[in-house]
């Protein structure tokens, strides 16, 4: 039997190949379906790729250095500023946030300082508008030092280069903009314009004092970077196991940007997974209504002897060579991606990408295609096997319609499994990947059932009055109706547009409203304690309404659970960002109001014992810590453990002062640290904020003085980048479920054919066909959007509330635009399809039956 079929491939293929010279009339949906799919996944994956790799490739330059040696809120020693410097060139630099104001003192901005010394960049290029060296730019001239900003500050101060600007106690003249900051992405995201100055005119400002949060960071060239870099941060920690510095190596230069974009691919992915799987069910339609098309072909192959299974090669061969042109035009279109992303992205990151083509995303998409295509191919074909020979006699069939054989079953199955499984393994987030899968496999299911019900509903509907309504109700539910291709069509892709412009839409009302009404009106860090006194005069003299709450702050480093160095766990992604960096935290004799105990107790206000923590319960249960569990924090340079002895509810989202941690007094005792403060007043004006800021300002420079309004505009603007993407995506898999639609009401073009005819010859007229045909549409359309809003509204509902933890409303303009929608696409394209049809001649279509 084996070498039968051997022997028969080849004929299967040339008759396949002859087939195809007829055109691929019928396949272009199937092409256009498996063509935007692979495409979405290419490109998705090809432009994530390529910033990636140059991230990586690029790393000495985003970095400025091999080596990157973090310290927060003090220096390095004399022994580790000499262990450093045997490593190669050192450049150091100093990072912060502060105020800059106007030598009248009637305005002022908040600005991203960064004193950098002589020998900065040691890897990239600094460039300037006007294109000086920096230490041209930087200079110190008629007792003015040198700065040189982004142009966003000047637009904010309505300044000019060569005005002068105050920055804590010191004068800055303002000697160019910034055109290129080499290690910009490497610093991270910032609320505030930079400003660049020397680090003698940042020690001039005064800016730095106990307790001051300050980044310092020292940059190294190694001598010999294949080998000085190998396991650096392991004998640095051996040589300094109290540092508690944060260490970066030029291969991971950005490693938060990597990972942030690493996770935004794996989603865009899986929105292009989804709308290939939607464009799947294009390709059963397509391969079902061409197969239909052939039906005299095939009872023609087995009158004259030819096996099941060879006619089923056949066609299995052409879907194949249609599917890989298919999946080549995607590949194209992923290959060529990176190119036209790389004109948008200069804005946002500066980074220089390098087009090429990148074989592992494009191998992956190709993939993902071809199990597509013939894990939703392969049941259509198995009915194509029981055509009967007597179909050459009679065009249109009347077998009625059943599942295929066991095999073709089993192997659309395993297709289905594969598809699943490279999904999961390829993910960065394989709980996501597992979710989405599963969410997927349940829309399919429940669209089905949709379809069974409105069935259902259809047949045991009153008898009406009207001939056209009665005839469109029993459109839906006869034999070969299309209710179950419409709804499954573009049900899965309205649901998720649903469900990304709810999540787009709760979370902007968030930033804009509830979140920012709630919201206190300033943040006032760096408050000394000297100061402390006349800063509450100050702010309570100019809103005298105003609720001013203060803490102590400090900053340190989770190092280690019960003894084990975190860097060495495996911590579950809820509760990495806790351990990333540095974290603020405080000490407290009483509960804060703003936070209610979940377990264990708080101490004494006396208490005077073991060191004592009470940890944000959330993010506790994420990293698996329990009462009494000892956590050890580097905080100056000194490692100090304390026990567990509370956990608590966070109100994250109200954006007051929140700690992941705070300690009992006893902790810190005598340790220096500055305050932190916010005023909040719902009633205060524009203009009573702006005097605050001004008077504070000019009193205490080194205060430095955050509006929350402004920090969320700024984070509202970046959510609207964000979505932009996410609706693009989204809009991938719409217009797949557009041309899915389109394909299953051509499938049904036949039948609907030899309908109308007869119907027109019983003396129904075209007027009243179209409105039968219309009323058909619009309750299919009805029934999808309707399930589209409760699938759609549901994910949204869960995601918001569950997982980013956020209120959660649905919005009436939502449902209205995806009804809207909905109707207009399945009335609009069904009536379009349906139009060639009322103009077909009776005579022809009678004769076939």
């Amino acid at each position: 039997m084996t070498g039968a079929a051997g022997m028969r491939l080849p004929l299967a293929f040339r008759l396949a190949l002859r087939e195809l010279r007829g055109g691929l009339g019928g396949f272009y949906i199937f092409l256009a379906c498996i063509a935007l799919g692979t495409g979405a996944i290419a490109a998705v994956n090809s432009v994530s790729r390529s910033i990636t790799d140059a991230i990586s490739t690029q790393g000495q330059s985003l970095l400025a250095g091999d080596v990157r040696f973090e310290l927060r809120n003090r220096e390095a020693t004399p022994e580790e500023l000499a262990y450093l410097q045997g490593l190669g060139k050192l450049s150091r630099s100093t990072n912060l946030r502060s105020m800059s104001r106007l030598p009248d003192g009637s305005d002022q901005a908040l600005v991203e300082v960064k004193a950098v010394d002589d020998a900065y960049p040691l890897y990239g290029t600094f460039q300037a508008d006007p294109d000086q060296p920096l230490s041209t730019l930087l200079a110190t001239k008629d007792g003015a030092y040198g700065a040189v900003v982004a142009p966003l500050l000047l637009e904010r101060l309505n300044l000019k280069v060569g005005s002068d600007l105050l920055l804590g106690n010191t004068r800055l003249r303002i000697t160019g903009t910034i055109a290129n900051e080499p290690d910009a992405v490497s610093e991270g995201f910032g609320f505030a314009p930079r400003l660049l100055t020397s680090r003698d005119a940042l020690a001039a400002s005064g800016l730095i004092t106990t307790g001051s949060l300050v980044e310092q960071a020292y940059r190294i060239r190694m001598n010999d970077p294949a080998t000085g870099l190998r396991n650096i941060g392991d004998r640095a920690n051996a040589a300094f196991p109290q540092a508690g510095w944060s260490i970066r190596t030029s291969s991971r230069a950005a490693p938060e940007l990597a990972d942030n974009i690493t996770r935004f691919s794996q989603f865009l992915t899986l929105v292009g997974l989804a709308a290939l799987i939607v464009g799947g069910v294009g390709v059963a339609n397509a391969v079902r209504a061409f197969l239909d098309s052939k039906r005299t072909t095939i009872a023609t192959f087995k009158c004259l002897g030819a096996p099941a299974f060879v006619v089923v090669l056949i066609y299995l061969i052409q879907i194949a060579i249609i599917a890989l042109a298919g999946v080549a035009i995607g590949l194209v279109l992923g290959a060529i991606a990176p190119v036209i992303a790389s004109q948008f992205m200069a804005e946002f990151l500066p980074i220089s990408t390098v087009p090429r083509l990148y074989p592992g995303p494009l191998m992956l998409a190709a993939v993902f295609g071809l199990l597509t295509t013939l894990a939703f191919a392969i049941p259509p074909l198995g009915h194509a096997r029981e055509v009967p020979a007597t179909a050459l006699f009679r065009e249109q069939g009347f077998e009625a319609r059943r599942l295929p054989g066991w095999s073709y079953l089993l192997a659309a199955g395993v297709l289905m499994a594969a598809l699943a499984a490279l999904a999961i393994l390829t993910a960065y987030d394989r709980f996501i990947a597992i979710v989405f899968v599963v969410s997927i496999a349940a829309a399919f299911v429940v669209l089905r059932l949709v379809a069974a019900g409105l069935s259902w509903l259809a047949r045991r509907s009153p008898r009406v009055r009207s001939p056209a309504l009665r005839l469109a109700i029993g459109n839906i539910h006869r034999p070969g109706a299309l209710t179950g291709s419409v709804v499954l069509s573009l049900g899965l892709g309205l649901a998720l547009l649903v469900t990304l412009t709810l999540i787009d839409g709760n979370m902007r009302h968030e930033l804009t409203g509830r979140m920012s009404e709630k919201a206190p009106n300033f943040f006032f860090v760096d408050i000394q304690g000297p100061e402390l006194e006349g800063f509450r005069k100050i702010v309570l003299n100019e809103d005298p309404k105003g609720k001013l709450v203060e803490a102590p702050m400090l900053r340190g480093r989770i190092v280690a659970f019960n003894g084990e160095d975190v860097t060495k766990m495996k911590v579950p992604a809820a509760g990495q960002w806790v351990l990333r960096g540095d974290r603020g935290i405080t000490y407290a004799e009483t509960l804060p109001e703003n936070a209610a105990l979940t377990e264990g107790q708080w101490w004494d206000k006396d208490y005077s014992g073991e060191p004592l923590v009470s940890f944000s319960g959330e993010e506790g249960k994420a990293l698996g810590l329990k009462l009494g569990d000892k956590v050890t924090v580097n905080v100056l340079g000194r490692n100090i453990t304390a026990k567990i002895a509370s956990f608590r509810k966070v109100q994250w989202q109200s954006l007051s002062i929140n700690f992941v941690m705070i300690f009992s007094p006893n902790t810190f005792k005598g340790a220096p640290h500055a305050w932190l403060a916010t005023l909040t007043d719902t009633s205060a004006t524009s203009e009573q904020e702006a005097a605050i800021l001004r008077k504070v300002t000019n009193a205490y420079p080194t205060i430095t003085s955050v509006r929350v309004k402004d920090a969320l505009d700024v984070v509202n603007t970046l959510v609207g980048q964000l979505a932009t993407a996410i609706r693009a995506a989204a809009s991938v898999a719409l217009i797949a479920s557009v041309l899915v639609l389109a394909g299953a009401l051509a499938a049904g073009n036949r039948a609907r054919t030899h309908d109308a005819v007869i119907l027109k010859t019983l003396g129904a007229t075209r007027a009243m066909l179209i409105r039968a045909f219309s009323y058909e549409y619009l309750i299919l359309g009805v029934a999808t959007a309707i399930f589209a809003l409760i699938a759609g509204s549901a994910s949204a509902w869960y995601i918001v509330s569950r997982i980013m933890r956020l209120p959660s409303t649905f919005m009436p303009d939502v449902a209205f635009s995806t009804l809207i929608i909905a109707l207009v696409l399945t009335v609009g394209i069904g009536l379009i399809g349906t139009w060639r049809i009322l103009g077909q001649k009776a005579a022809p279509v009678l004769r076939e039956l």
